[in-house]
């Protein structure tokens, strides 16, 4: 086949789409249930509010070493089961055994103290998370033609809500619809945690079992086949040292969503380790240190139901990015996203009770959908198909590293600046999304 012959990737059904995508919903199951109860649990296990974030640490580390070295043999991989298939089906079993046993680490206390069994289990969880959502990315657009990624990224959204919305409300509707104690003694993860995350285990990996079997990737020689002529000619070296490379080479385009992606999962991080010890003192007035009693373990499955309703709103927004984006583009769609968000984290020091938090999920939610889809839809159209894989992973760095950094810093931040109140540490994230959406105007999306 000519230069002049390439094929143009069929468009998918609606269906085909779902099917495509739906292992998110489980992958976003089990990553709700973390982000909503896993400082809850290490500080069930003795981690001090200012140690939270130094927990956190060792995963995003991880997904940085990893996640490029996946994207690399991903692109270059081919096997019975597929070349994206192996990669997510292997971080999804992996995630499944972190989600068992982060609260169960109580029961490994004879060869390690259960805090650091538990900070083991959140580093294998969210590594092995991102070693499912990366592939699984570059999958949709392998598959997708590039008029169609913004309604892939966009349902991708939708089952990632969701699953997170599940996620985040299944332990409150195990102890208020089901009757199963949220109550612990000193040490203890309540009853209701350890059933939610043995559900989100199983639901993650039925999830993506169903993507795997209705879903036929496109071997190496049909890329070849669908590919431009850019794409083609698009320089490739075997080595893994090629990453540098790449690196190097990353398109105008990365290099200038690199800044918003940094600031945007500066906040999000801040979110997901501060909230549960913002909510209980700042809203609950409950006092610092305070993991124990039965008034911490409502606050903390108030934080999954508002986790819930920010994954729920991603959601519905989701529906509506693609014709919002193609009213006033999809930088400007990401970057007034960005700013609702921002002002749903500054409202929460200001909301007078936990009801009123909902409002600033809402925001949030608004926000979390643009993150999901929006980089993505501008990123994919400058990336050669050939190194997809490759080129995601290295865009995983920028997730990452502003993980690793308000790991590194958050902690101290909360301890010495912010005088142990970690609702501070909120307003921090609100700045950072602000940042984020002026240096989004700043993309050229092509």
């Amino acid at each position: 086949m000519t230069k002049d012959e390439k094929l143009s990737k069929p468009k998918l059904s609606f269906w085909d789409v779902w099917n495509l995508s739906f292992g998110f919903l489980g992958i976003q199951m089990g990553f709700a249930l973390q982000n909503a109860n896993a400082s809850r649990i290490l500080q069930i296990f003795g981690a001090d509010v200012h140690e939270l974030s130094w927990f956190w640490i060792v995963a995003p580390l991880t997904g940085l070493i990893v996640q490029p070295i996946v994207g690399h043999y991903s692109d270059r991989t081919w096997t019975k089961l597929g070349r994206r298939k192996p990669f997510f089906l292997t971080g999804a079993l992996l995630a499944a055994f972190g989600l068992i046993f982060l609260p169960n680490a109580g029961m490994l206390t004879a060869l390690l103290p259960a805090l650091w069994v538990g900070a083991g289990m959140l580093m294998i969880m969210d590594a092995s998370f991102n070693i499912a959502m990366e592939p699984f990315r570059a999958l949709v657009a392998d598959m997708m033609p590039s008029d169609q990624r913004t309604l892939g990224f966009s349902i991708q959204t939708v089952l990632i809500g969701i699953g997170a919305v599940v996620g985040s409300w299944l332990p409150y509707a195990m102890t208020n619809w089901f009757g199963v104690s949220n109550a612990t003694a000193a040490g203890e993860v309540p009853m209701n945690l350890l059933i939610s995350f043995v559900i989100g285990a199983i639901v993650l990996v039925g999830s993506i079992l169903v993507t795997i079997f209705t879903t036929r990737e496109y071997s190496p020689e049909e890329l070849d086949q669908f590919a431009s002529d850019e794409e083609i000619t698009a320089e490739e070296s075997e080595g893994l040292m090629s990453i540098f490379t790449d690196f190097k080479k990353m398109p105008t385009v990365m290099r200038q969503l690199s800044s918003v992606q940094f600031f945007s999962w500066f906040g999000l991080f801040g979110l997901w380790v501060y909230a549960t010890p913002a909510v209980a003192h700042h809203i609950y007035g409950l006092p610092l240190g305070d993991s124990s009693s039965i008034q911490y373990q409502n606050a903390g499955d108030w934080v999954g139901i508002l986790f819930g309703v920010y994954n729920g709103i991603s959601a519905i927004y989701a529906f509506f990015l693609p014709a919002i984006a193609n009213k006033v583009g999809r930088v400007k769609t990401h970057a007034i996203s960005l700013l609702i968000g921002a002002a749903g984290f500054l409202f929460i020091y200001f909301a007078p009770n936990e009801n009123w938090l909902i409002l600033a999920m809402i925001g949030i939610g608004v926000a979390w959908a643009s993150i999901l889809a929006m980089p993505y839809a501008i990123l994919i159209g400058s990336i050669p198909a050939k190194k997809m894989g490759v080129y995601i992973g290295i865009f995983n760095f920028f997730i990452v590293l502003p993980q690793i950094l308000n790991a590194l810093i958050g902690g101290p931040m909360v301890k010495y600046i912010y005088g142990g109140n970690p609702v501070f540490a909120l307003l921090t994230s609100g700045i950072s999304f602000i940042i984020a959406a002026a240096l989004c105007l700043r993309v050229k999306d092509v």
